[in-house]
Order: C-alpha cells, then sequence, then structure tokens
C-alpha cells in the first residue's frame, strides 16, 4: 500500500470522503486565478479603465460622440463616451480645450447653470436652449441656433464611413482614431 501512495494511485484517507484532492503547489500546468493577483476584469479592460465605452441607450447599445467645430463645420476636438452617460461628462472634458470664440451652440442636453458659467468666464455667450423641466426659461438666439444643422451634418458625413457608423471597434482608443482618421480625409485633406 505505501508503494501504491508514492506513486499517487492512492492516498491515504484524511476525512476528506467524496471531495476532490486538493492540488499541489509544485501543479504548474494550469494557472490558479486565486493565487495571482487581478489585472482584467472579464470585459478586458484594465483596473480603474473606461472599458469599452458602450453603453445601453434608447435605441440599444451605443456610443455618444462630443465634438467641438469650427464655423465651418469642421471638427476641432473630439471626445467619445458611454451611449448611456450624460451630454455634461462630454462638456466638462472638451471645456478645457474650447478655442478663443465669441458663441457657442450646443442642444439642449448640454444645458446646465455650471456649463453657462464656465463658458461665461471665459468670455463666451452660450445659444443654447433650455430643457424642458427648467423652472425659469432661458433666452437664446434662435436665428443663431439655427447654424447648429452644420454640427449635424458633420457628424452625418462622418457616419458615411461605415466603420464609424457601426463602430467595428471594440476598443474606444481605436474606435476615436477611426473617427479622428475620417474627420482628418473628409475636412483636412
Amino acid at each position: 500500500m505505501e508503494a501504491l501512495e508514492r506513486e499517487r494511485h492512492f492516498r491515504q484517507d484524511d476525512d476528506r470522503a467524496g471531495r476532490r484532492p486538493r492540488r499541489g503547489k509544485d501543479r504548474d500546468d494550469r494557472r490558479d486565478l486565486s493565487e495571482s493577483a487581478p489585472h482584467r476584469d472579464q470585459h478586458g479592460r484594465e483596473k480603474g479603465g473606461r472599458g469599452r465605452l458602450v453603453g445601453r441607450t434608447k435605441g440599444g447599445m451605443n456610443t455618444k460622440l462630443h465634438a467641438i467645430c469650427d464655423s465651418l463645420g469642421r471638427p476641432l476636438d473630439l471626445f467619445v463616451t458611454a451611449g448611456q452617460v450624460s451630454d455634461y461628462i462630454g462638456a466638462r472634458a472638451l471645456l478645457s480645450s474650447l478655442p478663443k470664440v465669441d458663441w457657442l451652440l450646443g442642444d439642449r442636453g448640454y444645458d446646465a447653470d455650471w456649463f453657462r458659467e464656465a463658458l461665461q468666464d471665459k468670455g463666451i455667450r452660450a445659444c443654447i436652449p433650455g430643457r424642458k423641466q427648467r423652472k425659469t426659461p432661458v433666452k437664446y438666439d434662435k436665428r443663431r441656433y439655427k447654424r447648429r444643422n452644420r454640427i449635424e451634418i458633420m457628424f452625418g458625413r462622418l457616419k458615411d464611413w461605415r466603420r464609424v457608423a457601426t463602430r467595428y471597434d471594440r476598443c474606444p482608443k481605436v474606435f476615436l482614431s477611426a473617427i479622428a482618421l475620417a474627420a482628418t480625409v473628409i475636412y483636412w485633406l
């Protein structure tokens, strides 16, 4: 019996009947996940990273693209967020990179008192209609606001590129690079 135990065909009963035998520390053919520190989660993002930036919206899984454009509708700065993220996050991220301009046109999603004050501190007048839930309506230049269609045309022209429209890339850096490449080819070359 001792010879067979040494060859590991049988092991001595250690009151663990019916249980799996313990794995020894000397086994290196399989990785024991509990022994190593986790460095990625199940979705492939690094700990503390922003993930894939795909979020659930009314239309399904989606990604938002925030952009700063010049008066001709050419993109100057781009920022990507998950679909369910508020527009305030994109506004805060792009606020520091705003160029010296007189007016900023934005849709209702960017209507926030802190954003209007930050624009006013930079000497920029906001042309952003107020949200429907606002208690006090905000005045804005309706004629000037109609020029915002240039920004929507820019988004439409970017979506002519199938890679941008359908988001082939899982990694947000690669997706933003594809958008930047499309914008460069369309508007700057």
